[in-house]
Formats: C-alpha cells, sequence, structure tokens
C-alpha cells in the first residue's frame, strides 16, 4: 500500500477534489483527518473511509482563523501519534471584478488561498521534521500558471501558491521535507459551479451554471472537466515515497489545458 503507515490531513475534503484525494489515500493505508468548514460534510467522508476499514476522524474548522490552523495539526498528531503528511487543499474563488473591487472578498480570498495554508504549514513543521522528514502538497492551479482573464486576483494568488512551494521547497529539502502542488485546470466539481456563478462576472451573468462548467471542460485538449479522482491520484503520487526525489513542483492536471 503506497501510504502504509502515514498520518496526516486533508483541507477542504468535504467534497469534490479534497473528498476524492482523501478516500484515496486512505485506501492506500493513509490515516486521514478530514478538515472542512463543513462539519458534517467533513464527518461523512471519514464515516466513508471507517466504512471502508480506514482509519479516519473529521474536524470542523474555520481556517480564516489561524489559531485553528495550529489546532487541526496538534489534534492530527494526538489522534495518530505523528504527522507524515499534509494536503493544504483548501481554496476559495475570491472576486471576479477588478475595477469594482470588493476588498473584502479580496482578504477572504488572500486569508483562504494563502494565509491559511501557510499559517497550516507552519504549524506542521516541527512534526514532520520529528519524523525525519514529510511530505507538503498545495492546491495551486492553471490559472496561475498560465493565467485567466476571467478571475485575475484568483490568478494572482494561485500565482503567489506556487512562488510559495518553490520557496519552501528549497529551504526544507535537505530536512527530508518536500513541498509541491497540483494544479487542476477545468474540473467537475461543487467549487466549479460556484467560481463560474459569482456575483461581479458580468462574463457570465445570466448563463446556465451546468453548461458553463462543461464549457470550460471543453477548452482542454481532451475535450472535457475533470474528475476530482484525477486530481486525488496526482495528489497521491506527490505525497508517497514514490515521488521522494521530487520537491517544487507545480504539476498541472489538466487535460492539456496549459500545452
Amino acid at each position: 500500500m503506497r501510504m502504509k503507515d502515514k498520518s496526516g490531513l486533508v483541507t477542504a475534503a468535504a467534497s469534490g477534489m479534497g473528498r476524492a484525494g482523501a478516500i484515496l489515500l486512505a485506501r492506500e493505508g493513509a490515516k486521514v483527518c478530514i478538515v472542512d468548514r463543513d462539519a458534517a460534510g467533513a464527518e461523512a467522508v471519514a464515516k466513508e473511509i471507517r466504512d471502508a476499514g480506514g482509519t479516519a476522524f473529521a474536524i470542523g474548522a474555520d481556517l480564516r482563523d489561524s489559531k485553528a490552523s495550529t489546532e487541526i495539526v496538534a489534534r492530527t498528531v494526538a489522534e495518530f501519534g505523528a504527522l507524515d503528511y499534509l494536503w493544504n487543499h483548501l481554496g476559495h474563488p475570491g472576486p471576479a471584478a477588478v475595477e469594482d473591487l470588493d476588498w473584502q472578498d479580496f482578504d477572504i480570498a488572500v486569508d483562504l488561498n494563502i494565509r491559511s495554508q501557510l499559517a497550516t504549514t507552519i504549524a506542521a513543521l516541527p512534526h514532520l521534521r520529528a519524523r525525519g522528514g514529510g511530505s507538503v502538497l498545495f492546491t495551486a492551479s492553471t490559472s496561475g500558471m498560465s493565467a485567466s482573464q476571467f478571475s485575475p486576483v484568483y490568478s494572482g494568488m494561485k500565482a503567489g501558491v506556487i512562488g510559495l512551494v518553490r520557496g519552501l521547497a528549497k529551504r526544507y529539502a535537505k530536512e527530508g521535507i518536500r513541498v509541491n502542488a497540483v494544479c487542476p485546470g477545468p474540473f467537475d466539481t461543487p467549487m466549479a459551479r460556484d467560481f463560474v456563478d459569482r456575483k461581479d462576472q458580468p462574463a457570465t451573468k445570466g448563463q446556465d451554471r451546468e453548461a458553463l462548467v462543461q464549457k470550460f471542460g471543453s477548452s482542454t485538449a481532451m475535450g472535457r472537466a475533470g474528475r476530482p479522482e484525477e486530481v486525488g491520484y496526482a495528489a497521491l503520487f506527490l505525497l508517497s515515497d514514490e515521488a521522494s526525489f521530487i520537491t517544487g513542483a507545480h504539476l498541472p492536471v489538466d487535460g492539456g489545458l496549459t500545452a
């Protein structure tokens, strides 16, 4: 099993790519803490894992509070006895507008796309170091690689995540702590529907959300949106020891969109 005896946590894991990835990690032997603002949804995923014979528990947490980042790491270590991996999957679409930018929405986007991920990583570092190393994964986006005219703010946030990943990877490589990112393209997830249906996005106003998700999916070379488990398998690889010589990478999982 590819994650046998590995303990860690996945944020924003109650649905979509986070849920699919957490289930795959558990299937491969990992102990998983499921973290999400949706406490009931997180518990449902943890129960699904336990019912299948895996090991998981859930925490409901709002990670805009830096104290919560410290607490979820501490509770994971208390429950499992160690921390070997962290998947910072949490993200937020942020505002679509630029000229009429809502600065409160901007601050929320910074908190959820960068600040909370860094805070959780900082909390995890001593525990990873105690294990002689480990793996940290961030969810960035193809929007951080090639940018999107529909969401300049989101593109900037995700480009920042990629830069953060590369810097952290170099800083901690000699301690055996690997840091990488997955960069999803268009995916068929609940967040994709929120992304295309933002109130300040005039380009898509009044259009059907489901049709928009499929439209953006058709922009990939494969002509379809991704499935949540397809990011899950990429995450599984990067978090596992199979990727032992990979750090500072940002892997596009995008059906050829950025090719």
